[in-house]
């Protein structure tokens, strides 16, 4: 599980709209990875549109951001024309990202364990490495606690 100061995990996957990714090709600017559970629920619907209301605020701090879940590339495109979502989602359907960003685990609710995506930020800063994590990522506040910390780089 990569943590503050490590190089972030190097990564290439599918988004929204068609092509794909790379994390090396953002290299020189600030990356606001946010990986959530799942498309089109309540806490990952709100925390996305937050994202995306502020999008241009994290542009002229110098950021990118991105989010990443298990949907298909295709599913995200629904969600993305239902709320009008401006940041680009990544899909990560094998896990393969998550699991190295340690965010790949098990959950209990109601005492019915299962894996699932943890709610978590990566802040990478403009060399690669990483600069804050937020894990058990509770939405209400979130977007402007991350802009803040990007701005602070």
């Amino acid at each position: 599980m990569p943590d503050v100061t490590d190089i972030a995990p190097e990564f290439t996957l599918p988004r929204d709209g068609g092509g794909a990714i790379s994390l090396s090709d953002l290299r020189g600017r600030a990356v606001v990875l946010f990986f959530y559970p799942r498309d089109d629920t309540p806490g990952c619907t709100k925390e996305s549109i937050g994202f995306s209301e502020n999008l241009q605020a994290f542009a002229d701090a110098g950021a990118q951001v991105l989010g990443i879940s298990r949907d298909t590339v295709a599913k995200h495109e629904k969600f993305v024309a239902k709320h009008g979502l401006t940041t680009p989602l990544l899909s990560d359907a094998e896990s393969d990202v998550c699991e190295r960003y340690g965010v790949w685990v098990e959950k209990n609710m109601y005492g019915k364990k299962s894996m699932g995506i943890e709610r978590s930020t990566f802040l990478i800063d403009a060399e690669g490495r990483i600069a804050r994590v937020w894990r058990k990522v509770k939405v209400a506040g979130h977007v402007d606690e991350v802009l803040d910390a990007v701005r602070a780089l």
